[in-house]
């Protein structure tokens, strides 16, 4: 054809282009689903406590692991790379920003989206093909209250906390490194660190997990409830589930950079 392009080109974008828009419409109402049972509904504090173990506590290894090597080696670049100019002295200060603001809050999510994500969906697409979930609302329970409520309540609670554990972590790291590779001291590190980081610092890293927490658990929560295929579909959710939340947090990240700049 003239322009390069074939029917069936046409036809794969066509199905491809009206099924990212058919799942950002299932996302809407389940979303606005998952909304109106958290608000009013009695929430099940048996469930929403045993997701905050999942999420968060067993999360805890691999985002501690993430952020001490995080701030480690972002000390060491900066640290010399800054020496070149005399300016190591300068080090607390990117590391800290850097954690606080970006690095932290965006590795956080997609270490915590990776596992729990995929746990989620994993956990949600197995009880979909097993027929479990067709089950629930015979037994009088709403599907959406008993298994996406209590997990977007923990992920929207632990995310926050996991990504200040990370920046207290990743503070450390650099330290320790500012200490032993560039010739700090613990005292002067704190002090410069603490002279250079203001509240929205904070605000803005906590903020953004608050976001990234929603995404990882519409997405992971989505693909499990609407597995088809058996055993092999539940596994290409669970791969879509990772690829679609990592993008959905450093997409959001950019535009959330952007309003709390400009806040």
């Amino acid at each position: 054809m003239a322009n390069g392009s074939s029917p069936l080109t046409g036809a794969i974008r066509s199905s491809t282009v009206a099924g990212f828009l058919e799942s950002v419409g299932e996302i809407t109402d389940l979303s606005r689903a998952a909304l109106k049972n958290g608000v009013r509904s009695r929430r099940d504090r048996a469930l929403v406590i045993e997701q905050l173990d999942q999420v968060g506590v067993r999360s805890l290894s691999i985002v501690n692991l993430t952020a001490v090597f995080m701030g480690m080696v972002l000390a060491l670049q900066m640290g010399n790379f800054l020496a070149k100019f005399g300016a190591q002295i300068f080090v607390s200060r990117i590391v800290g920003v850097s954690l606080l603001r970006e690095m932290a809050p965006v590795l956080t999510a997609l270490m915590v989206g990776g596992r729990v994500g995929a746990g989620i969906t994993a956990e949600l697409g197995t009880m979909s093909v097993t027929e479990q979930i067709d089950a629930v609302p015979a037994l009088g329970a709403d599907p959406v209250r008993k298994l996406v409520v209590p997990r977007m309540i923990a992920l929207m609670i632990m995310l926050p906390l996991l990504t200040v554990i990370a920046d207290a972590v990743g503070i450390a790291g650099g330290c320790l490194i500012s200490v032993t590779e560039l010739g700090l001291t613990v005292e002067f590190y704190t002090t410069t660190l603490l002279q250079a980081l203001a509240f929205s610092d904070f605000f803005s890293g906590v903020g953004k997990a608050v976001f990234f927490a929603y995404f990882i658990g519409i997405i992971a929560c989505h693909n499990g409830l609407t597995v088809r295929g058996g055993a092999d579909g539940v596994g290409r959710a669970t791969t879509a589930t990772v690829v679609a939340a990592s993008v959905a947090v450093l997409v959001a990240d950019f535009f959330l950079s952007k309003l709390f700049l400009s806040i």
